[in-house]
């Protein structure tokens, strides 16, 4: 399943980005599906005491370990923000043995039961759970720098993080910001993916874009039907949050009206469906 994930040739292709002096991101090509475009995303992140935390890993190639020695090489905290991002997270465990693994309910045990040679079997040091997600602690360094939110009324567990010191907002699959410009930038011309109906109408779904109608009615009536109040619950208290910026892990990465954008896309969910 990895291999479908990792491009055959990362370093050519990764676009490494200082999104502040303290956040960096990685950047790839990704088809979902095997078909539709949506790029990966991961994160670095410095912390104030000076240890880096680490959101979605991707593939570690000379170039990320040397973005990540050149902040000062101390990986604390390895973060899986949902039960999908997590296939690279073995490879950075592995590389950094002292970091701290971080992730939803349900992963450990999705992991010890995946055949993937690419998956280890390693313990998580702080799982999240419905029950208690507003009572957990990750370290006391990193809660004193983010605010997060367990949004366990997603099909997919999202974690979200807010760096307070940048005013960063960093998640998964809670939006995307398709097109995947930035993640594709770097293919080949002649080898990137065919915008045809199937990808062209995947895009309209998760594109921030205008009134973002497609979007609303995709996180309206698919992704949040299951328990909306809980939803509704989380995004209420996500939005509470002074940021300035949102990085997804697919498409491009919202550094302008970023806090105007999320109220845009989860408007229902913020004062009711109209």
């Amino acid at each position: 399943m990895s291999s479908k994930l990792v491009p055959t040739n990362p370093s050519d292709v990764m676009v490494i980005r200082d999104v502040t002096p303290n956040v960096v991101t990685f950047s790839v090509p990704f088809l979902r599906f095997g078909r539709i475009p949506v790029g990966g995303r991961g994160t670095l992140v410095r912390l104030s005491s000076g240890a880096l935390a680490v959101f979605s890993p991707v593939a570690l190639t000379p170039e990320v370990q040397a973005k990540v020695a050149s902040l000062g090489g101390d990986i604390k905290y390895l973060v899986a923000p949902d039960i999908e991002h997590h296939i690279f997270i073995s490879d950075w465990a592995s590389a950094y043995p002292g970091a701290k693994l971080v992730g939803p309910e349900g992963l450990p045990e999705k992991r010890l039961k995946m055949t993937d040679d690419k998956v280890g079997k390693e313990a998580f040091g702080v799982v999240f759970s419905a029950k208690t997600k507003r009572e957990t602690s990750v370290g006391e360094d990193f809660d004193r720098d983010f605010e997060f939110e367990f949004v366990d009324a997603h099909a997919n567990k999202e974690l979200v993080f807010l760096y307070k010191p940048d005013k960063v907002l960093i998640q998964a699959d809670l939006m995307f910001n398709l097109p995947a410009i930035e993640q594709y930038s770097r293919v080949p011309e002649a080898e990137k993916p065919k915008p045809g109906f199937l990808v062209r109408f995947f895009i309209g779904l998760n594109s921030t874009e205008g009134e973002a109608k497609g979007m609303k009615r995709f996180l309206w009536h698919a992704i949040s039907r299951g328990d909306r109040t809980g939803f509704n619950d989380s995004v209420q208290r996500i939005n509470s949050w002074d940021f300035s910026t949102i990085i997804p892990c697919h498409g491009d990465t919202i550094d302008k009206d970023a806090k105007a954008i999320f109220e845009k896309v989860f408007e229902w969910h913020l004062t009711g469906r109209k």
